[in-house]
């Protein structure tokens, strides 16, 4: 059974950076993609960042700039680097995988920016 574990997460002051990463078992083969997506208290879960099997990434606008995915390899770890972080960023963020047609969600880790 494929199961992705988060860890990495935490309260930050603004300003500050996370490093959140993402581990994945149960399975030999290599996933489509990877990612994080994230849902703010009283909203939907929203994208952050997607890299995919073939290296290419894509980052939510609000991100930009800010936040860098990464992973070892297609079968993960993936992280997030998450720099210059804002208040509008807390949320609980979780880890997100594709693989033969299936999607796979980590248990979430909470992300509090607050001084």
């Amino acid at each position: 059974q494929v199961q992705l574990v988060e860890s990495g997460g935490g309260l930050v002051q603004p300003g500050g950076s996370l490093r959140l990463s993402c581990t994945a078992s149960g399975s030999t083969f290599s996933f489509n993609a990877m990612g994080w997506y994230r849902q703010p208290p009283g909203k939907e879960r929203e994208l952050v960042a997607v890299v995919t099997r073939g290296g290419s990434t894509n980052y939510a606008d609000s991100v930009k700039g800010r936040v860098t995915i990464s992973r070892d390899n297609a079968k993960g770890p993936v992280y997030l680097q998450m720099n210059s972080l804002k208040p509008e960023d807390t949320a609980v963020y979780y880890c997100w995988g594709s693989l033969r047609g299936n999607n796979y969600w980590g248990q979430g880790t909470q992300v509090t920016v607050s001084s």
